[in-house]
């Protein structure tokens, strides 16, 4: 903002607010990603690149690595090429962004909607150069967040405390939903290019892609957003020589920044479209071809990094196939029902958790877990509850791991005066990474406990003995990783996660030939959790992700105009409801992972965006024949294809 005004009225302060003479120079601006890319309008640097990464594999792994790849892709047999877009997705959480400050003797004081109180509590040690110990963040109940709610809370905090400190007074600052939509940051709109060969028998060979991710106009998370774009791209499959290029670029428009998937959606859009259009090229039914090439244990992804285990993909397909019938269907072709065309379709992808690379290593995450009277056990941990269940998994966990009931454990909540640093909720690392270090804690505690337990002696009167002995008993545990993840981040090569969450989504639609609007009918989903924990729970965040997929697939556009959204309401931002929600089938795969909480569970938060929408434009290709590679498939974009069709024939 320009500035910052505050008033006991919030109508005062709107008042206030417009009576501020503001004077305006007129930029030169740009606003299209692919013009910005160009650099003949220069917003941000000396050439609108505001990050790069490239990834290399087989024989583009040279120092001449671009003309190496085209040499590769050159010798193959069948070149397949293809361009895919996606764009903004809003998250529109329940309620809108909003923050409570205020400073007294200790410090200063925030409170509001947030996924990462540690990341508010470091912004606030370099904006007003505070001691730790005087920074006192808080989590309120949260109605999700889906990424949005990871960075952006810091700068409402910062607006608060900042206004309170001038006032002298209490301040809270909460948006409403049209500043919600018009200020905060999105999901990525995308352009991916990609060229590929393979033999004539659909294997595949080689690979050349080209991402290109908006930013917006600040930086935000954009860079570690984009570094999992590509380094989800090349999906679930197997390519011998690989060269990948991501790069983001800065237009004036609002920043955009994390949101569930964090990049690979767009990726995992363009891939798998693409590997719809080489199965066009040669014939094939999609499915087939993608379980040709799928990745299995022993191969290696375009970072080099070897899969060892836990990998359920193959899996996932042959239940996801089985249980909707897919390859009966197929074979079938699309059944029409008078101005009515019915289709099915599938995607294959597979989901890193955690951080990337060597992230959860520097990021040094810790849990807490007392012993309280009565033998029960309280958690203390930074991991936030913002609907996806932390509470009761966590509680699942410790009671477990030391043998009590649910009913002896308690959860803190997430204040950074009470809890350790646990690292941020999002990754898809709250109970795959920070999950195992609650267990851990509860292990340890329970331990020492049952150490000095007498014969007959229960759990709670052992633990009250301990702790009128000891004073207080705690054990704090760090997380760490797997000693073999190895990752070089100047090469991008290696580990990139230590496991990956697999899933096979198959969409089943009906088109109407005259409105071209598209309905889900049905959709299956086979995702591999390593082990289901809570699976009521596992089964809500794939079926809620999932419908977030199909909003973005058809539904959900902003509209913009000279960088300003026009549809900042949700009277005209839609998103689908619960009564838009098709029938779901859900089936929990489960190859556990070695390091994983509970009996080996996989982070599974982001997993279920990544699918529905390639899945989905695959069902209305096979219904209709109409190729869309750029969402949303809206039934006036669908029409423009059907006539661009109906004219090249």
């Amino acid at each position: 903002p320009i500035a910052l005004v505050a008033a006991e009225d919030a109508a005062v302060a709107a008042q206030a607010a417009k009576a501020l003479a503001i004077e305006l120079e007129e930029l030169p601006s740009v606003v299209d990603p692919e013009e910005a890319a160009k650099g003949e309008t220069v917003i941000w640097g000396e050439d609108n690149i505001q990050s790069r990464y490239l990834i290399t594999k087989g024989k583009a792994d040279v120092d001449e690595s671009e003309k190496a790849i085209d040499e590769a892709i050159a010798a193959c047999d069948v070149v397949v090429r293809g361009r895919y877009a996606t764009t903004h997705q809003e998250q529109l959480y329940i309620e809108p962004q909003g923050m409570v400050a205020w400073w007294d003797d200790d410090g200063v004081h925030v409170t509001g909607s947030l996924q990462c109180p540690y990341y508010v509590h470091k912004a606030f040690k370099r904006a007003f150069g505070l001691e730790g110990d005087r920074i006192h963040v808080t989590q309120a109940v949260t109605g999700g967040g889906f990424g949005g709610k990871e960075e952006y809370p810091s700068l409402i905090a910062l607006h608060a405390a900042l206004l309170s400190k001038k006032s002298g007074r209490p301040v809270r600052l909460i948006y409403d939903r049209t500043e919600d939509i018009e200020a905060t940051t999105k999901r990525h709109p995308s352009v991916c290019e990609i060229v590929s060969g393979c033999d004539q028998d659909g294997t595949l060979v080689a690979l050349k892609m080209r991402v290109l991710f908006d930013a917006g106009a600040y930086v935000t998370l954009t860079p570690v957003v984009l570094s999992r774009g590509v380094l989800h791209a090349g999906g679930a499959y197997k390519w011998a020589d690989a060269w990948i290029e991501g790069r983001s670029v800065a237009t004036n428009t609002p920043p955009n920044g994390a949101f569930r998937g964090f990049g690979a959606p767009q990726t995992i859009w363009a891939i798998e479209r693409h590997m719809d259009a080489i199965a066009r090229r040669l014939g094939r039914e999609p499915g087939d071809l993608k379980r040709q090439n799928l990745l299995g244990e022993g191969d290696s992804t375009p970072t080099g990094q070897v899969l060892k285990d836990s990998i359920g993909g193959a899996e996932c397909v042959e239940r996801a196939f089985a249980e909707s019938d897919y390859e009966r269907k197929r074979k079938v072709g699309p059944v029409r029902s008078g101005r009515k065309a019915r289709g099915i379709g599938c995607a294959i992808f597979m989901h890193g958790g955690g951080f990337t690379g060597s992230g959860e290593r520097m990021l040094k995450g810790k849990v807490a877990v007392d012993l309280k009277p009565g033998g029960k056990l309280h958690i203390r941990s930074a991991s936030t509850d913002i609907g996806q269940g932390t509470e009761t998994v966590f509680t699942q966990i410790a009671a477990d791991a030391a043998g009590l009931d649910m009913t002896d454990v308690t959860v803190a909540v997430p204040s950074t005066t009470h809890v350790p640093d646990s690292g941020p909720t999002v990754a898809s690392r709250t109970v795959m990474v920070v999950g195992s270090i609650v267990e851990t804690a509860a292990k340890t505690v329970a331990k020492r406990v049952n150490d000095v337990r007498e014969d007959g002696e229960s759990f709670a009167a052992a633990g009250d003995r301990l702790l009128e002995k000891e004073g207080r008993v705690t054990a704090l545990v760090q997380y760490e990783p797997p000693g073999w993840v190895q990752w070089d981040d100047k090469a991008y090569k290696g580990d990139a996660y230590p496991v990956y969450a697999w899933m096979c989504d198959v969409a089943e639609v009906e088109v109407d030939l005259d409105t071209y609007e598209v309905k889900v009918l049905n959709f299956w989903q086979a995702a591999d959790v390593g082990k289901a924990i809570n699976p009521v729970m596992c089964r809500g965040q794939l079926e809620g992700g999932t419908l977030q997929a199909i909003g973005w697939a058809l539904c959900e556009e902003l509209v913009w105009q000279g960088g300003k959204i026009m549809n900042p309401r949700m009277t005209n931002y839609i998103i689908p409801t619960a009564l838009d929600a098709p029938p779901f089938e859900t089936i929990l795969v489960q190859a556990p992972y070695a390091h994983g909480p509970g009996g080996g569970a996989k982070g599974i938060g982001e997993l279920p965006m990544d699918g529905g929408a390639p899945a989905i434009a695959a069902a209305v290709e096979h219904a209709t024949g109409i190729v869309a590679d750029a969402l949303p498939l809206t039934p006036e974009r669908l029409f423009v294809l059907a006539q661009d069709e109906e004219a090249a024939q």
